[in-house]
């Protein structure tokens, strides 16, 4: 019996494949954070504070370069996340024309609940999954996510996780 080859589908429809997964996930991450005790936290500021996560001290310009938004937009975000409790600006001791944004204790609180909101949503979709296919799904990411750094690295951009450019719609 002849044995076929498999040969991987093009890369447009992996990245079809992705897009299509990315949208369920995306409405499974929603309703991890809206059913966070912390109260909803929208997109914008979730990707702020992923920002300040990682870079606690910036100022508004690395703020707003790795949302990808304006400065006035940021600054408008972060007066939301400053009322919520979640930010504080403190003056530079580099510059008096500056200030530093700082993630507050409850803002680091609030990122882990959120985290674990979302991560129930999405084991309670990976346990009606094969046990072989959560391995391969879990190899791909790590492959997807490594691949995604590199590429960040070479263009000179940073993410949420790794440091740079997050999109924004702020």
């Amino acid at each position: 019996m002849p044995r076929f080859i498999s040969t991987p589908p093009p890369h447009d429809q992996v990245a079809a494949d992705v897009c299509a997964a990315t949208e369920l996930l995306e409405v499974l991450l929603g309703r991890g954070q809206e059913g966070a005790s912390a109260g909803p936290v929208s997109p914008s500021q979730l990707r702020a504070l992923l920002v300040l996560e990682r870079h606690n001290g910036a100022n508004l310009r690395t703020l707003s370069d790795a949302l990808g938004s304006r400065n006035s937009s940021v600054s408008r975000l972060c007066d939301r996340l400053e009322a919520m409790g979640l930010v504080t600006r403190e003056p530079s001791p580099t510059s008096r024309r500056e200030v530093q944004l700082r993630l507050t204790r409850r803002g680091r609180a609030v990122l882990g609940e959120l985290r674990q909101a979302r991560a129930r949503e999405v084991a309670a979709v990976l346990v009606r999954m094969d046990p072989g296919a959560v391995s391969a799904l879990s190899e791909g990411l790590i492959a997807f996510a490594a691949a995604a750094r590199a590429a960040q690295e070479a263009e000179g951009g940073c993410d949420a996780r790794g440091g740079h450019s997050v999109a924004d719609s702020a």
